[in-house]
């Protein structure tokens, strides 16, 4: 089928888990992404994601401004290599109902793959695969 690496996006948007939860969220706003991951120096150790914003500051009625991003994120992320099957990247995410998963090469945050990365590899090969049946029985 082909290997996360293949699909994955290596530009990966990163914020300080000391950072405000306002500088997150004015860097969701300003990339327009869902999402930020966040480190502790060069290491990932969480993410933080709009459902973060609205579960655990919005709907506490907390001020964005005085509290860190490290009180908000999710420190349990999952993860996979670039070497991962993307049959097998997709299984993770459907048995952790997830929607993104952090690549890590050697423990270093090599890239990100999300449903809508996914979502346009698994249309292009079915594209790939109907036009050469298609060709075939001609």
């Amino acid at each position: 089928m082909g290997y996360v690496r293949d699909i994955m996006n290596k530009h990966v948007t990163t914020i300080s888990k000391d950072a405000t939860c306002l500088e997150a969220a004015l860097l969701l706003k300003e990339k327009d992404i869902s999402f930020l991951v966040v480190t502790d120096g060069q290491n990932p150790i969480g993410i933080v994601t709009e459902a973060d914003f609205v579960r655990k500051l919005v709907a506490t009625d907390r001020v964005a401004s005085g509290l860190k991003v490290a009180d908000i994120m999710s420190p349990k992320f999952r993860w996979v290599e670039p070497t991962t099957l993307i049959e097998d990247a997709v299984q993770r995410m459907l048995n952790n109902k997830i929607r993104r998963l952090i690549v890590l090469e050697e423990g270093k945050l090599a890239g990100v793959i999300t449903q809508t990365d996914l979502t346009a590899y698994l249309r292009s090969k079915l594209l790939i695969d109907e036009t050469v049946k298609t060709i075939g029985s001609d």
